[in-house]
């Protein structure tokens, strides 16, 4: 008896764990499975194995959900309370599948799995994204490039990865790039795997630069340079695609360690260049558009692809060409003529002046050497004067042909722009496109007889000093003529400057020394003029003494007469 007691008591203190241990089981904030029992219009009561039902309000379920329950229906619920003030338990549909939702996102972290996620709105520093809970997407993480306008994406679905997660916290941080990045380099790894040069490949335009495009290839960026886009000339790449754009182009080089990719869109066509010589051969005739102006000529765009250039020294016959915009604008079909073809170096040398007559067989013709001529003064210069004939040819007269005695030291001095001028032909360079005029030669050269006659060696001359250099004085003579008193003909103390003695504008008396016909020089000599005035004042001198001592002689020989005279007398 005493030991059924002992068994009975043993039973009844095992029974009592056992129930202990269950209550145990129920600890709030736990998720237990439990099955519906009744579901009413404000509650559904669910039996988990409680000495006390549990309640979860109606709310939680949405009518679809709640239509759809039944008695025996199993669900995991959320244990809020263990009881209420009634001693029933208080349980929670959400909370039990947002636990389960943090379960199935820890795992899907550690196994680094994929979630989707539902972009919902824009905040600071990215955007928050649905994965069953509210994660952050940071901005950095959204895209391979930043995204300029990230609210396009509000509302769509993209594939993501768990890269932190905290449930304490209830914070969950996600990034889309790691998934485009794997996915990037698969197909980076596909694609250089397969790309050999020479290849034609499709890609789409990522990107497009002032020097070209960047056409993603397959997880690879190749670069599609603006001179590899046209045979023509483009001003830029747009002209040619737009970002998004599908492209096929030709991988021109491609440098494995690297990874550098050079793409060619004109090389899938025949180059236009090839045969060039054939159909545009030396003396051709072409037409063409202006494409191009710069500084030393225009481009002309004989067809896409193959341009020429007119130098401004072969736009005109007639005028000197500073800029080719005082010939041509842009846009202008002109006609001109090839003068050299180099299909290696793609160069092409056209002429616009050889289409027209060349002027300057007129002049050769009209103009011979000899001529007289009369023109219009069109410019002045340092050296020269130029003078515009009818045909339009400019012909100059050197500052040395401008007069035969006077020094001219800017032609200003005689001409004036526009004034009307006489002058001689002297030289026609029809190759060099010169022709040499002479004013002077419209009279006859003084230095054959005139100036050698007026000016003889020997004369003492007189003129106005016009110059004073280092190496002497420069003085006008008589009829214009110039010459020259050498500083070693001055007879200056070594000490005195030619500047401080003598003035611009004095007049001064000289000897002529020397008369060269050939050079057209004279030689003047202070110093000779010098001895020559003091031997003519002592030949002077020495005349009136002669005549002085004369005149006393015979004064004392009528003197003695007198006297003997007078003493005869006596």
């Amino acid at each position: 008896m005493e030991t059924l007691e002992k068994m009975k008591s043993g039973e009844k203190a095992e029974m009592a764990s056992l129930y202990e241990q269950t209550f145990q089981n129920f600890e709030e904030g736990s998720v237990i499975e439990g099955t519906v029992v009744l579901v009413k219009k404000d509650k559904v009561i669910v039996d988990i194995g409680y000495k006390s039902e549990g309640i979860i309000a109606a709310e939680e379920f949405t009518s679809q959900e709640l239509a759809a329950l039944t008695p025996g229906t199993r669900l995991p619920v959320y244990i809020e309370e263990r009881e209420d003030s009634d001693g029933n338990l208080v349980l929670s549909k959400e909370k039990a599948d947002k636990m389960k939702v943090w379960e199935d996102l820890e795992r899907i972290f550690k196994d680094e799995a994929i979630v989707e996620g539902r972009v919902l709105t824009r905040i600071k520093g990215g955007m928050m994204v649905d994965i069953g809970v509210k994660a952050f997407l940071p901005g950095s993480q959204i895209d391979l490039h930043p995204v300029r306008d990230p609210e396009q994406l509000i509302g769509k679905t993209f594939p993501m990865k768990i890269i932190k997660i905290n449930h304490r916290r209830g914070n969950v941080v996600v990034s889309r790039r790691l998934l485009l990045e794997e996915s990037r380099d698969q197909r980076r790894q596909r694609t250089l795997s397969n790309l050999t040069e020479g290849q034609v490949v499709t890609g789409t335009v990522k990107n497009i630069t002032e020097y070209g495009a960047f056409v993603d290839l397959g997880g690879i960026d190749g670069l599609l340079h603006i001179t590899d886009m046209s045979w023509g000339r483009i001003g830029h790449p747009s002209e040619m695609c737009m970002v998004g754009d599908r492209v096929e182009v030709m991988v021109l080089r491609y440098d494995r360690e690297s990874g550098r990719v050079s793409l060619g869109l004109k090389q899938k066509g025949a180059d236009p260049w090839m045969g060039v010589a054939a159909k545009s051969p030396v003396g051709t005739r072409i037409k063409g558009r202006v494409v191009s102006l710069t500084d030393y000529g225009a481009f002309i765009e004989l067809e896409p692809g193959v341009e020429g250039l007119v130098h401004v020294s072969e736009m005109s016959w007639t005028h000197e060409v500073r800029h080719p915009s005082k010939i041509v604008s842009v846009g202008d079909v002109v006609e001109a003529q090839v003068l050299n073809v180099d299909e290696t170096a793609r160069k092409i040398s056209l002429g616009m002046k050889q289409v027209a007559p060349n002027p300057w067989d007129l002049v050769e013709t009209k103009y011979p050497v000899g001529t007289k001529i009369e023109g219009k003064i069109k410019s002045l210069t340092d050296f020269g004067a130029f003078v515009g004939l009818d045909e339009g040819v400019d012909g100059l007269i050197h500052i040395s042909d401008m007069s035969w005695t006077k020094h001219v030291k800017h032609p200003s001095e005689i001409f004036k722009k526009g004034q009307k001028v006489d002058a001689v032909v002297l030289k026609i360079d029809k190759d060099k496109e010169r022709l040499s005029l002479g004013y002077k030669q419209l009279t006859n050269d003084p230095w054959e007889q005139e100036i050698p006659n007026a000016h003889q060696v020997g004369n003492k001359t007189r003129g106005k000093i016009t110059k004073i250099t280092d190496f002497g004085l420069f003085v006008e003579l008589e009829g214009g003529v110039e010459g020259l008193i050498h500083v070693s003909e001055l007879a200056l103390d070594a000490n005195v400057r030619l500047d401080e003695k003598f003035k611009v504008g004095d007049d001064i008396e000289a000897k002529i020394i020397k008369v060269d016909k050939e050079e057209r020089k004279i030689a003047l000599s202070l110093r000779e003029h010098h001895r020559d005035s003091e031997r003519q004042q002592m030949q002077d001198f020495h005349a009136s003494q002669g005549k002085v001592d004369q005149s006393l002689g015979r004064a004392a020989k009528k003197s003695k007469r007198r006297d003997d005279e007078e003493d005869e007398i006596q």
